[in-house]
């Protein structure tokens, strides 16, 4: 049981981890810097590089918009969604997409989900669906550490604490289905591909994760999954992109006040299962 269908391959960490330890300690015979051994690990030529090429990785936000926005045109193309708009500059989300019942839903893209980013996101006031949408291209990531981390640790205090509305969730990008995140999904069934091509990116199906309608509070203390056809966008991604209705997360929260502080219970149901649940836990956001 898992909070997400896909998990790290095992060799790929491994290759990952001894590729570091080489680069952590065989980096000063690289390049023609003229320093010894000692000098060279002492001096910030390492350390700057690492940064520098994290920090690349990290800014590389075009091909991530590239992705989303040939799912949006491949959406608007078969007529799912009305249209699409990247969200004005100075707001916090990023996408405006009018659904074809004449709905707005706003989309707010994040990384990998275990990061303090995650966190930061307001729903709009005009905001009839709010979807957050993950894209987390590092291959050297857990998805299910992500998945659970994003739903339980960050997003569920977000929305409990500041009574931030989250409709659901996507967890989706270029990497899903390739050789570093292979995806259970495209054999489900005794089907050979269930990818679908938009664009340049040939991907399976989205994981999408519906969360309740209401914030749980004193008075209503657990809150249960609102169905795919009240959140008309999700919809949307799972019947264009060859979804599977057992494939649907049901993310439901539980709250008790313990003291002074909130305690809270979050669980996901894949399949009529119960995937991943929590003990009440205290909510900390700092």
């Amino acid at each position: 049981m898992s909070a997400i269908p896909c998990e790290q391959d095992p060799e790929l960490r491994r290759q990952i981890e001894r590729f570091a330890e080489v680069l952590k300690t065989q980096s000063h015979k690289l390049g023609d810097h003229g320093l010894t051994e000692k000098d060279f690990y002492a001096s910030p030529i390492f350390r700057g590089a690492i940064q520098q090429v994290r920090g690349e990785f990290a800014a590389a936000m075009r091909e991530k918009r590239e992705f989303v926005q040939h799912v949006l045109n491949h959406l608007e193309d078969r007529g799912s969604i009305a249209n699409w708009d990247r969200a004005k500059r100075g707001v916090l989300h990023d996408y405006v997409v009018n659904l074809k019942s004449g709905r707005t839903a706003i989309i707010d893209l994040k990384g990998c989900l275990d990061g303090d980013n995650t966190k930061i996101f307001e729903r709009p006031s005009d905001a009839d669906e709010f979807v957050i949408w993950s894209l987390c291209t590092n291959v050297g990531a857990d998805p299910r550490r992500n998945a659970w981390s994003g739903v339980h640790t960050r997003i569920s205090a977000e929305i409990i604490t500041r009574s931030q509305l989250v409709d659901g969730l996507l967890i989706w990008d270029m990497m899903c289905g390739t050789i570093g995140r292979a995806c259970p999904k495209m054999t489900k069934g005794g089907e050979a591909d269930r990818r679908t091509l938009f664009g340049p990116f040939c991907a399976p199906p989205p994981c999408i994760y519906l969360f309740p309608a209401a914030i749980p509070s004193a008075e209503t203390p657990s809150v249960t999954a609102q169905s795919l056809a009240n959140v008309e966008l999700l919809a949307a991604f799972h019947s264009c992109f060859g979804g599977r209705d057992d494939e649907i997360n049901h993310v439901s929260f539980d709250i008790a006040l313990h003291g002074e502080e909130t305690m809270r219970r979050t669980t996901i149901e894949r399949g009529g299962v119960v995937q991943h649940s929590s003990e009440m836990t205290a909510i900390r956001r700092a």
